[in-house]
């Protein structure tokens, strides 16, 4: 039954800033380098210039942090600007055009005078990610975990002014 459940997590991280800040950062797919511990960097392709839904990108990675390196195909599936709720979804999907592996996201609201940020990301639950995710899918999960707070805390840093919570 376990193998149903959904393949992938997620963190949410408070940060004292207005949500329309934060989706111009988390949207902002050229700055990825700048926060996450495997993604070095990333480039807008095939004409795209920013967030919306079908622009492709592609990030370079580098697994774990140490190895190996390469580039990763992406396109936009959700960038839902922060409405009248206050609420904001940035998302985009793995993988080549029609076959994610996977997909990342953030999702953020209003909350407390700042925004709560929820980032996640999800498997494709085909028949061979579900084995992966049965064999290593806890030990990944768990880098997977520790490199999106990672992420969300320095986002955090630059967006509350260098400040610590």
């Amino acid at each position: 039954m376990s193998l149903l459940k959904p393949l992938g997590g997620e963190v949410t991280v408070h940060m004292r800033a207005p949500v329309e800040d934060v989706w111009a950062l988390v949207s902002d797919v050229t700055r990825i380098g700048e926060f996450s511990p495997e993604t070095f960097e990333a480039a807008w392709t095939h004409g795209a210039t920013g967030p919306v839904v079908g622009a492709r990108f592609k990030g370079h990675v580098k697994r774990n942090g140490v190895g190996p390196t390469y580039w990763t195909p992406c396109t936009v599936t959700k960038a839902d600007e922060p409405g009248s709720n206050g609420e904001g979804v940035f998302e985009f999907a793995v993988g080549l055009d029609g076959n994610a592996l996977n997909t990342w996201g953030y999702r953020m609201q209003p909350e407390n005078g700042g925004t709560s940020v929820t980032e996640y990301f999800r498997l494709t639950p085909a028949w061979f990610m579900r084995g992966y995710w049965l064999v290593l899918g806890r030990l990944r999960g768990k880098t997977n975990e520790r490199g999106m707070r990672t992420t969300l805390e320095r986002m955090k840093s630059v967006l509350e002014g260098g400040n610590e919570a």
